[in-house]
């Protein structure tokens, strides 16, 4: 499938690419690849909004703000945060081919991610206390991943999603990585959203997406809340947040591969001295 042509289209920039009620939606075919969907939803007090699924699976995800979401004739109470810098939160699945009522009495800001997929699996809550926290990288370079939904933590067909807080003055995404072919056993192909907030009214960062391939993306965005990088292909890192604002990204992911899988390549010309 043709990707986009310039770096300028895979640095989407907030209010950039949105429909109706969301303050971004990004599809596959905006995008111009198979797989991963992105939209951020906006609630104000006491409003809701009909997702219908289609051909995808999607997780409800709360950036601030709490509501309900009802599906397949459950009701689930998602409690929420203050900010994605607050702490996990819980979420719900909801399955192709089904419609969610969310709702939320105070207002909030809601991310959803989607990916085209095959299998119905069944709508449910994944609950925040069971949402497993890792510490990645040292020094300049650690940072927290929430594996919310990361491949064997949360049951998906093809979606696999990851938030990554990182310290103002820190770099993650690091060494840079990729994961542009099928290769059994050591790489996957995936698709990826890099969904940003940054911590403070003037916080910014940066994110870097060098060639794997002649031809192949070639970006240095100044990402600010709010803004999303598409990586169909390419090294992706270092994601670099500014002094004194710290950098959180919501990843999502989704390919053609037959297993549900992250299998990552390294660049081998940045490994070295790595902690």
């Amino acid at each position: 499938m043709d990707h986009r042509d310039t770096a300028h289209d895979r640095h989407v920039r907030a209010g950039t690419a949105a429909d109706g009620p969301y303050a971004l939606d990004i599809d596959p075919k905006t995008a111009g690849w198979g797989y991963s969907a992105l939209r951020i939803l906006e609630l104000p007090p006491g409003g809701s909004h009909l997702l219908g699924t289609g051909g995808s699976e999607w997780i409800v995800l709360p950036l601030s703000g709490g509501c309900t979401v009802q599906t397949e004739g459950i009701t689930m109470e998602l409690l929420g945060r203050d900010s994605v810098f607050a702490g996990v939160t819980d979420f719900a699945y909801v399955p192709r081919g089904a419609h969610a009522q969310i709702a939320s009495g105070a207002g909030g800001r809601f991310a959803l991610a989607g990916a085209k997929c095959e299998r119905r699996l069944p709508a449910r809550h994944g609950p925040a206390p069971e949402v497993p926290v890792e510490d990645r990288g040292s020094g300049s370079c650690a940072r927290r991943v929430n594996n919310f939904a990361a491949a064997g933590s949360f049951d998906c067909d093809r979606l696999i999603a990851v938030e990554v807080l990182t310290p103002g003055g820190n770099w993650s995404s690091y060494p840079p990585h990729k994961h542009d072919e099928h290769r059994p056993g050591e790489e996957t192909k995936l698709e990826e959203i890099y969904y940003f907030e940054i911590q403070g009214e003037h916080g910014f960062g940066y994110q870097r997406v060098s060639p794997s391939r002649p031809g192949g993306t070639d970006l240095l965005a100044e990402v600010r809340s709010g803004d999303a990088v598409l990586v169909p292909d390419g090294w992706h890192g270092p994601s670099i947040a500014a002094p004194g604002h710290d950098m959180y990204y919501l990843n999502v992911m989704a390919g053609p591969g037959p297993e549900r899988e992250w299998r990552i390549c390294f660049h081998p010309d940045h490994t070295e001295g790595y902690r």
